[in-house]
């Protein structure tokens, strides 16, 4: 898949030392679906075990940062028989580019899909140019 000049995925990175850390845990990357028309690019995250009040969203410096993270499933009173299903932090970064109109990005969360919404400035959207006789 060619990547988009739009929307750049940051390789994943090592965190050089755990003193970086916030928080201890797992850290997950979720998965993404990203896919444009002339005027905007959608960029779908998977994030399962994620509520809405948990998700976060920066921008800064044209870097989009996603984060969410996984609160445990049981209860005080509840001890653990089994776990599968881990908690931690979901974390991944976008570098966008000056063809997206960044004041105008939304944010959906539903069944624990993110779905951003990515407009395209209007220097970048395509358009035809109408010729007239002089």
């Amino acid at each position: 898949m060619a990547e988009s000049k739009e929307l750049q995925v940051k390789e994943k990175q090592e965190v050089a030392a755990p003193a970086e850390m916030t928080r201890s845990g797992l850290v997950f990357t979720p998965s993404v679906d990203i896919f444009e028309t002339e005027q905007e690019m959608t960029l779908m995250a998977d994030m399962p075990g994620v509520a809405t009040e948990d998700i976060k969203i920066d921008l800064e410096d044209s870097v989009l940062t996603v984060s969410g993270e996984i609160k445990p499933w049981e209860g005080s009173k509840e001890s653990d028989v089994l776990v599968e299903f881990d908690v931690g932090n979901y974390f991944r970064q976008f570098t966008l580019s000056d063809a997206i109109d960044q004041s105008r990005i939304d944010a959906k969360f539903e069944d624990g899909v993110l779905r951003l919404t990515l407009p395209k400035a209007e220097k970048a959207v395509p358009r035809q140019i109408s010729v007239t006789a002089a």
